[in-house]
């Protein structure tokens, strides 16, 4: 779809807002110094003081401010231009250095002239793309030899159900856009917002191989049966922070991890 970055501005623009206010994304307690960061990702990561961070798709950029709290460079880009607004004034009430660009992924190689120690991604990303060969080539143009890139994503299995996780609805492979309408969003779904957006699935195959083609070494890949994150429906808290599809238990794997470095 030719218009798909404009139809997706939009509909993250629209969530700026009800993000900005929901419990989801606590940002009174991130103001006071929560992170935002959680142990999947922080494992991979480790000591990042003094390291240069790019993180694409950061949203209003709470987990680039997280970084930028740990000692890291870090700049964030994503394509909504409100959530951009946010993240920059986010950042002056915590006082990081934390520097945001507002770009779709394709289009960062453009107007982006630097190198970086890390690459990170994490959540909800890769779906918005439609080309992962693409993905993986900016990933790629941006880490300095032996770089790393961390990234933290939501499994494929999952977005082959449902939304009551009741049935298999969607394919596992990358097979066509999904243009979908959806009210409200996972952050609160009692906002009053209807939103169009495009996704694509992307099998681990496709993000693997991809990442290998473009010579990221993977060094660590993870799959965990628990979402860190309370944005689906049916869920089950079974740990302080840990959930799952409550009639599913952890019979699926609900996100994955991996750390590639650059050759």
């Amino acid at each position: 779809m030719e218009n798909y970055l404009e139809i997706n501005k939009n509909s993250w623009n629209a969530k700026v807002d009800p993000h900005l206010k929901s419990d989801f994304y606590f940002v009174d307690e991130f103001l006071k110094g929560r992170t935002s960061l959680n142990s999947i990702e922080l494992e991979l990561l480790g000591d990042i003081k003094g390291k240069s961070v790019l993180h694409l798709q950061c949203h209003f950029g709470q987990d680039s401010i997280s970084l930028s709290r740990m000692g890291a460079e870090v700049t964030g880009i994503d394509l909504s231009d409100k959530a951009i607004e946010a993240g920059k004034n986010l950042a002056q009430q915590c006082g990081t250095e934390t520097k945001f660009i507002c770009s779709d992924v394709y289009s960062l190689p453009d107007i982006l002239d630097q190198k970086f120690d890390i690459v990170y991604t994490s959540y909800g990303t890769i779906g918005w793309l439609p080309d992962l060969d693409q993905w993986a080539g900016v990933i790629s143009h941006f880490l300095k030899p032996g770089g790393k890139f961390v990234m933290a994503e939501f499994h494929p299995a999952v977005w082959m159900f449902d939304d009551d996780f009741t049935k298999v609805a969607y394919n596992y492979f990358n097979e066509k856009p999904i243009v979908e309408t959806f009210e409200g969003t996972y952050a609160d779904r009692s906002a009053d917002i209807i939103q169009e957006y495009v996704m694509w699935n992307h099998s681990l195959g496709e993000v693997l191989q991809n990442l290998i083609n473009h010579q990221i070494e993977l060094e660590i890949f993870q799959e965990f049966d628990w979402s860190p994150y309370p944005c689906f429906s049916h869920l089950d808290e079974f740990e302080k922070g840990k959930w799952r599809i409550a009639h599913i238990g952890n019979k699926i794997p609900m996100v994955y991890s991996l750390r590639g470095r650059q050759k």
